[in-house]
């Protein structure tokens, strides 16, 4: 079965110094939800302009549904795309009043639900908002009646740059609720860029790491997580840590002070081999009783869980997670027990 949405082999430049080189990323079904993620100023948003047809390429090829969108001869425009794209600046119209902004891209208001409108205001929380212009309202805001306006076009393709950036914690995480659940509902195809991974592995089917001027992994975010094809993945969620450690077994390393670490290779190295093992914090399993112990040099309270980062000699320092309502706290210069002998699900090492 052909894909719903592929890219082949596109180069997006968005200036002589930031391109994206040979990106190949595909849709399997209509209704996935895809999320690229990277650093700002890689390329991300360039992506999604030049899907909606903002902007033209020199080779390579996008489709939708069987269609092609773009090649180095080709070029459908924006606007008969069926392609709907809620930009990060909300673009809204100053003249218009926010009801007024919410409608303006229904083409035909007789062929709309008349609930759906009202549904997705109440959906967003815009009821008491309506009337006022958008120079009267927050950033937060503006973004909640861009996403109201985006998904009454019921698009073939929804891209959604960082739409959730400047709305309150509390706020978001019922909105992403709301969201994910209109798109389910539509089976609506969507790609949304993020800077927040959490965000993206609750969205995305797949998500893309974009890394400098490559797509580094496009893959289901457990995978991506769990399995990072290279340090820079890794390194990108920076919960984690590497530490040198010698392969000697089919399924162990051994560390000079951790002793040795068994699990499952997630790429099998060479019996006798240096390499670089990433530890993440819930790797790590807290126990007072035992003799590895070491001193907690800082302490991480980040809700229902804290992450003690432990000192170890030759200056290695390690993350453990712990639940908050662990019983055995610990401050900062404590000493830590470590549960021995070690075991991770996955032995990452590069």
């Amino acid at each position: 079965m052909e894909n719903f949405f592929k890219i082949v082999n596109v180069t997006f430049s968005s200036s002589k110094n930031h391109q994206l080189n040979n990106i190949n990323l595909d849709i399997k079904n209509k209704g996935d939800v895809i999320c690229f993620l990277g650093p700002s100023g890689v390329g991300k948003t360039t992506i999604l302009r030049t899907i909606a047809g903002l902007e033209k390429i020199s080779s390579g090829e996008i489709w939708l549904d069987n269609k092609l969108l773009s090649s180095g001869k080709h070029h459908i425009a924006p606007e008969d795309r069926k392609v709907a794209l809620s930009f990060q600046d909300n673009c809204l119209f100053p003249h218009l009043n926010l009801k007024e902004n919410i409608e303006i891209g229904i083409k035909s208001k007789k062929n709309l639900k008349k609930n759906e409108i009202s549904f997705l205001i109440k959906t967003f929380k815009l009821q008491n908002l309506l009337e006022k212009f958008p120079h009267q309202i927050s950033a937060g805001e503006s973004q909640r009646v861009s996403l109201a306006r985006t998904l009454l076009s019921n698009p073939k393709l929804l891209l959604l740059d960082e739409p959730f950036s400047n709305i309150d914690p509390g706020l978001k995480e019922e909105l992403q609720m709301n969201l994910k659940k209109i798109l389910n509902e539509k089976k609506l195809t969507t790609i949304l860029v993020t800077h927040d991974y959490n965000e993206a592995f609750y969205f995305g089917n797949k998500c893309g790491l974009f890394i400098k001027n490559n797509l580094e992994q496009f893959d289901s975010p457990y995978q991506i997580y769990h399995y990072p094809k290279s340090e820079k993945v890794a390194n990108f969620f920076n919960k984690g840590v590497f530490i040198k450690v010698r392969v000697v077994s089919r399924f162990a390393v051994k560390h000079h002070i951790l002793g040795t670490i068994s699990g499952n290779f997630v790429e099998q190295k060479k019996i006798g081999s240096l390499v670089r093992l990433l530890i993440q914090p819930e790797d790590l399993i807290h126990d007072d009783k035992s003799k590895l112990k070491f001193k907690i040099i800082d302490k991480k309270f980040i809700g229902t869980n804290f992450i003690y980062h432990l000192r170890l000699p030759k200056n290695e320092i390690v993350p453990v997670l712990v639940h908050a309502h662990h019983s055995h706290l610990h401050d900062v210069n404590d000493e830590f027990g470590v549960k021995f002998p070690i075991n991770i699900d996955h032995l990452v090492c590069f």
